[in-house]
Parts: C-alpha cells; sequence; structure tokens
C-alpha cells in the first residue's frame, strides 16, 4: 500500500495529476473517503493528469461525466445517489469499462459487489483533531 500525507488542496491535485499520467487504457481507480475529503478536488487533478482541458465536474446528479479532451477518454462516476449496485448497468457502467478509457469512481464503496479487477483503489481522510488541510491519501492495488 502507498501513502501520501496532503497539506493542502493543490497537494492533493499535484498527486493525482501524477498518479493519472501513468494511467493507461482500461484502468479502474476507486475512489473513497467521507464527505468533504477532497474527492472532487482529486478527480480534478486526476483529470488534468490525463490532459482534460474541459472543466470537471463532479457528476453527482448525473452519475457520469464523460471528458474526451485528454490523451485518453475520461469517465468520472460518482455513484453516491446509487442505492443499488444494479442500477450501474442502467447507466451503462459496464460498456464504460470497454471502452478503452480511464474510469474513476467516487464513492465506491457504495458498489463494491459489482467493482471490476484488477483496480486502484484510493482512499482519502482527514485528521480530525488536527490541521484541516492535511489528507491522507492511501493507495491499494486490487
Amino acid at each position: 500500500m502507498e501513502r501520501f500525507e496532503s497539506l493542502s488542496d493543490q497537494d492533493t491535485r499535484r498527486f493525482a495529476e501524477k498518479l493519472a499520467e501513468k494511467a493507461a487504457p482500461g484502468d479502474v481507480y476507486t475512489l473513497s473517503g467521507d464527505l468533504g475529503v477532497g474527492k472532487t478536488v482529486f478527480a480534478k487533478g486526476f483529470a488534468r493528469g490525463l490532459g482534460v482541458t474541459e472543466p470537471v465536474t463532479s457528476p453527482t446528479f448525473t452519475i457520469v461525466q464523460e471528458y474526451t479532451s485528454g490523451r485518453l477518454p475520461f469517465y468520472h462516476f460518482d455513484v453516491y445517489r446509487i442505492s443499488d449496485p444494479d442500477e450501474m448497468e442502467e447507466c451503462g457502467f459496464y460498456d464504460y469499462l470497454d471502452r478503452g478509457g480511464v474510469v474513476l469512481i467516487e464513492w465506491a464503496e457504495l458498489i463494491e459487489d459489482v467493482l471490476p479487477r484488477p483496480r486502484t483503489e484510493i482512499t482519502i481522510s482527514k485528521d480530525l483533531a488536527g490541521d484541516d488541510g492535511y489528507r491522507l491519501i492511501e493507495i491499494r492495488r486490487r
């Protein structure tokens, strides 16, 4: 397991950007952490690392946002509003996995039963007793 300590949103974006620079077609990344830990900040940095030039927003209400301006297609999922993992088929999740792009899934723990392997799991947590800008980012490949 890799660990990275971020002291600011800028650190988190830069770390995500460097991670995305190594991404390959078909890679799946999952992103977990409490509300407000910086998952969308991470996603924006990740998109930048893929060369995405359009504005990146959280797809909370649309479930998925597609970005095609980078070196690889980027499919950004936010499954916070999914109440049953079976709903992933309705939004075309399995088709996105086969499109040769990079998939990033926020709130992935909510659909654990349908997540593919191999994947890279990213967990972001903050120190509730310490510095408000501090984040611990843990990465595990499964």
